[in-house]
């Protein structure tokens, strides 16, 4: 037994010396012509290589560099470089023929550079083509391209880098991590795929699917058939939000692709978290949520959302318009429309919009609805519409103590919730801020406020509104009633110029006494009981000047 285990022992020594001796006297280098030629062919790019060597444990030949040429159209440095390519390959033909025959290739750390030119096209897009990259010449009449013949049981790409830009942009997008994994990899077939990478600013996406055949006329046109998969996309590192204004996002997507004949299907959910759409906004306390349906034209780099919906909560608007690239970002036309919804469900949303609730308080009932027109670029949207409040309830916001002294010139409490009958209003939303115009409030307890305002990257509100008080008694029991000696019979109301500062958090009612103010309260002056010098006696403690009294009453200094 002693002397087979020690036979055993010497053909296990000998095969391990063959096996470490054996690549020695195999010239894999003087493979590296005939591979470079053979892979330049198949992908239409001068592909070179760097020393060969052989390792027969592993049925691989390792390659220590690689580098592809980039189309000289878009870019004079290599379209691919890589530390290390790894080659498996069939032992026996190679062993005893000299043949080498490939069955799974390995590239270590790849880094490819994606440009994509004014018109569309991208660099790769001639990959593979019927051209030689030494004398860029169509191939002989009755010949097959390279690409055609190439084929590999297995295709790898490990740890490798995308930078993605523009030729007429210096704004470059970088990817990391990539790894790919492809099974009977050939051109003229379709194969599975399997991509991950990570994103800029953090975030994955992954696409698991099959791809092929290849486009002969334009490689970025191969049908794509995946699933798509993208978590925590930073909208600020990839510059879909501008980072200047300190807008962000992350999104979350869960969708199809289906890609051929030059138009990419694309279907599934967005889900927007942590938004932030205007300078000085606050992170939305709530997710939106896209339903999207979408094809994007891959050669006019244009595409059309189908009807689609946004949901917050339970808040469910109608999507869709149009996007076009532009450069480096993406240029819209959407209509987002929607009717009775859940103010509630909405309220979690409304700090993204630099529009933050009185501290204390809440919306608690209430519909509303929404007409809007979102244009431009994906960094600098702009939405101009209509919103409205219907049956609204602001509870824990008393705005009679935040307007003590119109009410008590009225004779009105609202109570420490605010019912709103009706809040309608134009609005223009741009990252820097957002503007109301034709404002039209209907609050029950008080009367109507009209006007307009802004509220700017600081969240700072200056708003200009008339004040129709209707509530109350406008009678002996209220401040009228007591300047005029009697009572007083406002029929349409009696007007208020306000203005308003303060934050959206903590508004501050200022009644404007100043010369317009003064020529409105003469013009309100015929629908008191009293007469014109009694009130304005009232008013002022003596006649002719009305807003001086009126500014006293309100704890406020006339502006004259």
């Amino acid at each position: 037994m002693s002397s087979i285990v020690k036979w055993i022992l010497i053909v296990v020594v000998a095969i391990i010396l063959i096996l470490l001796i054996l690549p020695f006297f195999i010239p894999v280098n003087k493979f590296r012509p005939e591979i470079e030629q053979k892979a330049s062919e198949a992908l239409g790019r001068k592909v070179q290589l760097g020393n060969m060597s052989l390792s027969i444990l592993g049925g691989s030949v390792g390659v220590d560099n690689l580098s592809v040429s980039d189309d000289p159209k878009f870019n004079s440095g290599p379209f691919v470089t890589a530390k290390e390519v790894k080659v498996g390959v069939e032992l026996l033909p190679l062993i005893f023929s000299k043949q080498l025959n490939v069955t799974e290739i390995k590239i270590v750390e790849p880094q490819v550079t994606l440009l994509k030119d004014p018109a569309g096209k991208w660099n790769f897009s001639s990959i593979g083509g019927t051209s030689t990259p030494a004398t860029n010449q169509p191939a002989p009449s009755g010949t097959s391209s390279g690409a055609g013949a190439f084929s590999v049981g297995k295709l790898l790409l490990e740890d490798g880098q995308i930078t993605v830009g523009n030729t007429n942009s210096k704004k470059r997008s970088v990817y990391t991590k990539l790894n790919v994994t492809a099974s009977d990899v050939s051109m003229n077939n379709n194969f599975p795929v399997n991509l991950s990478m990570d994103l800029p600013g953090g975030g994955t996406l992954k696409l698991d699917g099959k791809a092929g055949p290849e486009n002969a006329k334009d490689a970025s046109l191969t049908p794509v058939d995946a699933k798509l998969t993208v978590s925590s996309l930073n909208l600020t590192s990839t510059g879909f939000l501008d980072p200047s204004l300190g807008l962000a996002g992350l999104v979350d997507v869960d969708a199809t692709l289906d890609s051929k004949d030059g138009k990419a299907a694309l279907k599934g959910k967005a889900t927007l978290s942590k938004a932030v759409l205007i300078q000085g906004g606050k992170p939305a306390g709530v997710p939106a949520v896209v339903n999207f349906d979408t094809v994007y034209n891959l050669e006019k780099s244009e595409g059309v959302l189908k009807p689609s919906s946004l949901v917050i909560g339970n808040a469910k608007e109608n999507l869709g318009g149009t996007y076009k690239s532009e450069g480096d970002a993406f240029a819209v036309d959407m209509k987002v429309m929607g009717e009775g919804l859940p103010a509630t469900d909405l309220e979690g949303f409304l700090p993204a919009l630099g529009v933050n609730l009185p501290e204390g308080s809440k919306l608690s009932a209430g519909t509303m609805n929404s007409n809007l027109h979102i244009t431009g670029p994906t960094d600098k949207l702009v939405t101009e519409g209509s919103l409205g409040l219907f049956n609204g309830k602001l509870s824990g916001f008393d705005l009679g103590s935040k307007m003590s002294g119109v009410a008590s010139l009225a004779g009105i409490k609202t109570g420490k919730d605010l019912d709103i009958e009706k809040f309608t209003t134009d609005v223009h939303m741009a990252p820097t801020g957002l503007e109301a115009k034709n404002m039209d409030l209907v609050v029950p307890s008080l009367g109507t406020v009209v006007g307009g305002g802004t509220v700017d990257a600081k969240n700072e509100m200056n708003f200009n509104l008339v004040a129709t008080v209707t509530g109350g008694t406008l009678g002996s029991a209220g401040g009228m009633g007591k300047l005029t000696g009697g009572e007083t019979s406002c029929k349409n109301g009696l007007k208020v110029p306000l203005q308003v500062h303060g934050t959206t958090a903590d508004p501050k009612f200022v009644p404007d006494v100043g010369g317009a103010t003064a020529s409105l309260f003469k013009s309100e002056l015929g629908c008191t009981g009293g007469s014109v010098g009694g009130l304005a006696s009232g008013l002022t403690g003596k006649t002719g000047n009305p807003a001086g009294g009126l500014g006293g009453l309100l704890g406020k200094k006339p502006k004259l």
